[in-house]
């Protein structure tokens, strides 16, 4: 990849952990992840990675909230790339399987390591949670045969630098067909810290034929994405990763840190991707070569 290619600009839409009491924009019915699409999409989002819930806001592994979200994004937009998540702690491994299976997503997330996963209070002296990220590489394989008999193109999430590595086995394996989408996710602690150097490392141990982006936890978001649009990576943004726009105002809308990921784009010289770019750039076959 360089600076020469255009930005696919992925938004997480609603993630699992934040609700309305931190940030009233989160969505929690179909309709509201339907009206957020759209507000993505018309602002240069061309790919909506989806953690499910019920209307409810209670975090979903059900298959008829992932079918509900997925049909009210597509009523409300001409053409976005859906991505689920798969990553999460406690849930069965078939539970996650059974709504890939269904729904059959263009893309869906793979966490390609185990970590410590933790949030500290600097003022408080203490763990505001602690838990540990369990993705073994048995669990790993599981889900990739899984994504892989149902056509879905994984995104390698990466934690860390070792996380990078893990993917190389895989490919030896035959498991894995380029290129590869890998996000480097930074700034969660137990996890690589976020840096543009750390960021570089990483890219420097990809496999060959890698598309990459970057996946900025929390307020060094805004210094990643910078950092990764100067690398010649793409970016992610959206109400799960960060609530706060450079200025330090929450978020009204995910379509507002969209519209932030894109104007930064073009002030770094680049453009933002169309989803059919994505959609080359990821090795994903059009809708109408999947029919």
């Amino acid at each position: 990849m360089s600076k020469e290619d255009p930005v696919v600009i992925t938004c997480a839409i609603s993630g699992a952990i934040a609700n309305r009491d931190q940030c009233p924009a989160i969505p929690y019915t179909p309709e509201e992840y339907g009206a957020e699409a759209k507000r993505i999409v018309d602002e240069g989002g061309v790919m909506i990675h989806i953690h499910a819930r019920n209307p409810e806001g209670v975090p979903s592994y059900e298959i008829e909230d992932f079918a509900a979200i997925t049909e009210a994004i597509r009523s409300n937009v001409d053409d976005v790339i859906i991505n689920y998540s798969t990553g999460t702690v406690g849930v069965p491994l078939e539970k996650r399987v059974a709504y890939l299976e269904a729904l059959k997503p263009e893309v869906a997330a793979l966490n390609m390591g185990s970590m410590n996963y933790a949030k500290y209070s600097k003022s408080r002296k203490e763990f505001v949670f602690k838990t540990v990220f369990e993705n073994s590489f048995d669990e790993i394989i599981e889900l990739l045969t899984a994504l892989n008999a149902n056509g879905i193109k994984p995104e390698h999430e990466c934690f860390d630098i070792g996380h990078i590595g893990s993917l190389h086995p895989l490919v030896d394996m035959g498991l894995l067909k380029k290129p590869l989408h890998i996000d480097c996710v930074m700034g969660v602690l137990g996890g690589i810290p976020a840096s543009k150097g750390n960021m570089a490392a990483m890219v420097d141990n990809m496999p060959e034929e890698s598309h990459w982006g970057v996946v900025g936890v929390s307020r060094d978001q805004w210094m990643l994405v910078e950092a990764a649009l100067d690398l010649g990576g793409s970016i992610r943004v959206g109400l799960e990763d960060n609530l706060y726009l450079p200025s330090g105002e929450m978020a009204a809308s995910n379509g507002e840190l969209v519209a932030v990921a894109r104007q930064m784009t073009e002030a770094a010289g680049r453009r933002p991707a169309t989803v059919a770019e994505a959609r080359g750039l990821l090795g994903i076959p059009t809708p109408s070569a999947q029919a």
